[in-house]
């Protein structure tokens, strides 16, 4: 007896061994759309080469999936405490009295094509004290979007993120017209950079899984996915964004060091050396808090 699948379903495919969990988007007759559960993946299967995943298998799934990001997200907290007490240090340097300091942390503006990946970011962004405005946007709908919302939010570190995928039946890798995505990513970036021409003025991070890096970091990206067109996890720009949004300003990063407590890489991401964001200000008043929403050392 055929199992019927809908919108929603956990699934993988048997044609791939089974080796990715994709989440069901639609399902048109036969032809069903899917997303990567774990990695910013676009796909679609006819439906008898898909295999519903089992209550236990889910299960295990998502406890693998927790570990994998708790220990990811151990490694940030320790490096920006670090990063931390070295800024407060420089911050206090020359001075026999306490100094008080309030920090004004870089505002990210996430575009995501897909709402469900969005909350799981928001909620990381959060977590990790970052200030962000979220958007869920269709891909194709992006370019023509994000000058209002850049001028609407003024960010300092722009996201621009969703599914997709190279289809190798398309084309070479050097031929945009083989990505599901890469082109509309492209071209949001480049009506970005219209808005703010500068690298360091607006970090930009654009692309998802097997994007076509070359063409996104030439549309004017500071960091892209992915050099090696592999699959990156849902969760890996918003480290990126966050490394900068709590780096200092007259910092800069490598993108080899950026990428270092990623879950994907070097061989999904890269981009350009690039400024941080994060200002320090001083006096604050001890009753008071800081821009960034943490209280005063």
């Amino acid at each position: 007896m055929e199992v019927e699948l809908k919108a929603g379903d956990l699934v993988t495919r048997y044609s791939y061994n089974g080796d990715i969990i994709f989440r069901i988007t639609s399902v048109d007759g036969r032809n069903v759309e899917l997303a990567g559960e774990e990695l910013r993946l676009a796909a679609d299967a006819p439906i008898e080469d898909l295999q519903k995943v089992d209550e236990s298998e889910r299960i295990s799934h998502e406890k693998n999936l927790h570990e994998k990001e708790e220990r990811v997200y151990r490694l940030f907290r320790q490096e920006a405490r670090l990063m931390k007490e070295r800024n407060e240090h420089e911050t206090s340097e020359g001075y026999k009295e306490d100094t008080s300091y309030f920090e004004m942390r870089g505002r990210v503006l996430h575009l995501d094509g897909d709402a469900y990946y969005l909350s799981k970011c928001t909620a990381l962004y959060e977590r990790l004290g970052i200030p962000v405005y979220g958007v869920h946007i269709p891909e194709k709908e992006m370019p023509e979007q994000i000058s209002s919302l850049i001028e609407m939010v003024r960010p300092d570190i722009l996201v621009i993120t969703g599914h997709d995928a190279y289809i190798s039946s398309r084309g070479a890798e050097n031929d945009i017209k083989s990505y599901k995505h890469s082109k509309v990513f492209g071209r949001t970036v480049r009506e970005a950079r219209k808005m703010v021409p500068q690298l360091d003025q607006l970090i930009i991070f654009a692309g998802a899984c097997q994007s076509y890096f070359e063409w996104l970091i030439k549309a004017g990206s500071n960091f892209a996915s992915a050099p090696e067109r592999v699959n990156i996890h849902a969760l890996d720009p918003v480290y990126i964004a966050a490394k900068i949004s709590l780096t200092p300003f007259m910092d800069r990063i490598s993108a080899l060091h950026l990428i270092r407590h990623t879950l994907t890489g070097q061989d999904g991401l890269g981009g350009l050396e690039t400024r941080g964001v994060l200002r320090r200000g001083s006096p604050w008043k001890d009753e008071a808090r800081t821009l960034s929403g943490e209280k005063k050392k």
